[in-house]
């Protein structure tokens, strides 16, 4: 197949992200079953690690401000938010910009776990191989970011 650096016409350009929606479905099923393999130890759960990892990423946060990053429901965050909470691994603090909204942060348990995870996964995709460049990378960065953005208008409640 022969690629160009040339815009595609829409009707291509929709074709080739079909491809990659096929692509993003399965290797997100098989990410999740092998982080869930990976915690078993931990007695993390996917969703709680994506918790912790947002936490980790950018600070205390709010349960919906976690819904709206991760575009999954509030109720869903919450109860991560609750399930974390009772291992210790979060903690609520006031929120001076909203009474009534608490902001959720790491406890130091929590920063050591998601530190632990985020190691054990940078391990295993440093196997991915396939001689990927800087440029490969950043390019599907650009893509997913694009199809995300594409779709931000859909309700995730």
């Amino acid at each position: 197949m022969t690629t160009t650096d040339a815009p595609l016409p829409p009707d291509e350009l929709g074709r080739r992200l079909t491809e990659i929606y096929d692509l993003v479905g399965p290797l997100y099923r098989r990410a999740q079953r092998s982080v869930e393999q990976e915690l078993t130890g931990d007695g993390l759960s996917v969703g709680v690690r994506a918790v912790l990892t947002l936490l980790q990423r950018n600070g205390p946060m709010t349960v919906p401000q976690m819904g709206r990053a991760q575009a999954i429901s509030r109720q869903f965050v919450q109860r991560m938010v609750n399930d974390a909470a009772a291992g210790g691994l979060v903690e609520s603090i006031a929120n001076p910009a909203h009474r009534r909204s608490s902001l959720i942060r790491l406890t130091e348990a929590g920063r050591a776990t998601i530190g632990a995870v985020l190691d054990r996964e940078h391990l295993l995709l440093r196997q991915v191989g396939g001689d990927l460049t800087d440029a490969d990378v950043t390019a599907c960065l650009r893509v997913l970011g694009a199809m995300l953005t594409a779709l931000d208008h859909v309700d995730v409640t």
